[in-house]
Order: C-alpha cells, then sequence, then structure tokens
C-alpha cells in the first residue's frame, strides 16, 4: 500500500510517498480502507520533530481519517466488514489502508459522507470541547475566534451561535472575511498579529469579550488578555506555535481565568468518544452545523497540502484522498 512517510526533520520536502506492506489487525484492532485523511496543524509540528521524535524515521504521518472496514482483528467485533468508520487519533493516517484500535472509532451514519466524516473528526471534537466543556458558553456571551476561517475557527463559531452566543472573528486577510461570516461571525477583525484588542473591546460594548479562543501563538497574547472582560475565560492551545513564556500569575488584569484547552479531555473514554461524535454528526445531518472542506490532494500531493497550510493561505479542513 502507499503511504506517506517524513524521512527526517524538516520542511515539506522530507514527506516522500513509500510502498508499505498491508498492515494486519492485531487483538482489538480494525484494518480499514482510507477513503480521506485529515491534514492538521500538528502534523506539520511532527514533520518539524515537536512531536512524536522517539518514533524512529520514516515514520507514516497523519491521525484522522474515515474509510470502510475491511477486516476485524480479534476482539474487534463491534464492527464488521463494510461498516464506515471515522476516528480521530491513530498515528499513520496518511496511507492507503490502516489499523485502528476498535475503541478509537465511530461509526458514521449513512447520512454523512466520508470527507465530510474525515474533516468534522480532530477540528469538530476540538470546537466541541472549547464551547461546551473548557468554557460552556451561555446565551449572550461574547466569544473572541482567533483564526475564524480555519477549519477549527469556522466550526468552533458555529457552535458558539448554537448555543446562543455571539462571535468575533480575527482573520489574517481581508480574503477571509466572508468564510467568518457566512458561519455566523457577527463581527470580523482582519488582523496579522496583536493589533486587534481595542477593536475587540470596542465591539463587545466596551466591556471585552466573555471568552477567547486562542491558538495563533505567542504574538496574540497579549492582545487577547487586554480583550477580556472582568472574569473572562482564557482558552489557550495549539503547541505546535509555541507557548507565551513564564508568566506571573499575581500580574494577570481582571481576574480572568487561563487555561491550556486539550480534546483529549472531551473523548477520555470510549463512551465519550462515541456521544461526542455523534452530536457532531446529528448536527451536520440537520443543517445546523457546516463543515467547510476547502482542499483536498491525493495522497501523493501530501508535502504541497503541508505547504499551503503553513502558508495560512487556506480556509477550511484540508484533505487527503489515497
Amino acid at each position: 500500500m502507499k503511504t506517506v512517510v517524513m524521512t527526517r526533520t524538516g520542511g515539506p520536502e522530507v514527506l516522500e510517498v513509500m510502498e508499505r506492506p498491508d498492515p494486519v489487525p492485531a487483538a482489538g484492532q480494525v484494518l480499514v480502507e482510507v477513503a480521506a485523511a485529515g491534514v492538521n496543524f500538528m502534523d506539520t509540528g511532527v514533520r518539524r520533530g515537536l512531536a512524536w521524535a522517539p518514533e524512529p524515521n520514516p515514520k507514516v504521518l497523519g491521525v484522522e481519517g474515515a474509510g470502510r472496514v475491511l477486516a476485524v482483528g480479534e476482539g474487534g467485533a463491534r464492527f464488521r466488514p463494510g461498516d464506515r468508520v471515522a476516528w480521530v487519533y491513530a498515528p499513520g493516517s496518511y496511507a492507503e489502508r490502516i489499523a485502528v484500535p476498535a475503541d478509537a472509532l465511530v461509526a458514521v451514519p449513512d447520512a454523512i459522507d466520508d470527507r465530510t466524516a474525515a474533516a468534522v473528526m480532530m477540528q469538530g471534537l476540538t470546537a466541541s470541547h472549547f464551547a461546551t466543556d473548557f468554557y460552556p458558553v451561555q446565551p449572550g456571551d461574547i466569544a473572541l475566534v482567533h483564526a475564524a476561517a480555519g477549519g477549527l475557527g469556522l466550526l468552533l463559531t458555529q457552535i458558539v451561535r448554537l448555543r446562543g452566543g455571539h462571535v468575533i472573528g480575527r482573520v489574517s486577510s481581508p480574503d477571509k472575511v466572508a468564510a467568518a461570516r457566512n458561519a455566523g461571525a457577527d463581527h470580523v477583525i482582519v488582523a496579522t498579529g496583536g493589533d486587534f484588542a481595542a477593536e475587540a473591546v470596542r465591539l463587545s460594548g466596551g466591556e471585552g469579550v466573555h471568552v477567547v479562543y486562542d491558538g495563533s501563538g505567542p504574538a496574540t497574547f497579549q492582545g487577547s488578555l487586554d480583550s477580556l472582560r472582568r472574569s473572562g475565560t482564557f482558552c489557550w492551545y495549539g503547541p505546535v506555535l509555541g507557548g507565551p513564556g513564564p508568566l506571573d500569575i499575581m500580574s494577570l488584569p481582571k481576574s480572568i481565568k487561563i487555561g491550556y484547552a486539550t480534546f483529549f479531555d472531551h473523548i477520555h473514554t470510549p463512551e465519550l468518544l462515541r456521544a461526542r461524535a455523534g452530536q457532531l454528526f446529528e448536527w451536520i445531518a440537520s443543517g445546523a452545523l457546516k463543515v467547510t472542506v476547502g482542499a483536498t490532494y491525493p495522497l501523493a500531493d501530501a508535502a504541497r497540502a503541508h505547504r499551503d497550510m503553513e502558508s495560512r493561505a487556506t480556509t477550511g479542513k484540508l484533505l487527503l484522498l489515497p
């Protein structure tokens, strides 16, 4: 089978298509033919050596996808050959076939196509965590969503709106404003760095926002702090771009709360994974949640997908189609 591997640490040029034997599902695993694999920013961090460093090269990238069951190992009998499934964290997903633990799989309803299922798992579950667990958005709350035209930002904006909140989106260029507004953002700020706080405060009636969702790295950290109202919540995420450095907790303004949100805490049991994914699928099937696939690529063009993602010129989700 064809796979996309990183041969060494570095830029997109270190990605290569390599033939490997088909995996054999071990006990508790399911062999899946991959229909679509999600491209995530964390994949670029793995490629640059920021994660999975102990694993020897060449190693297959990717953690997310959707497809159809080919075979079931002992103990994976909850699924049968022919079942459509999706997963959110199974290393080695940039491949034509993958063996996935049965507990990491969710069944995909007939109403959801493979590309949509692959596109909503990582970013949809992350957005669900942010807006329902980490900071349960209440009707009337105002949220500042960074990278509001990206795959995560578009889904997060919609979930905030589903819960009765309002959204101020930040995007990096004027050509992304329409995508953020179409997702439901009430206001959109165009800013590439930290010069957005005054406008966010103004748009929130002078008080500041109730919650900031910021995965844009150190450049936006101070602006996000300045955007919050008293007792506001700062949801920090996305380790690839690095953290803000040491913080003096006694210097934090306005009784704000800061936390680092990890989507695994939203789905830390198989039952929660199925329930949370099921909710996303229900929203999609009803038309309440729209998933935007920004671009698709064959496996051989994985390096181009990485370049496009890192250029920040894309909107929506990027997928590889084996």
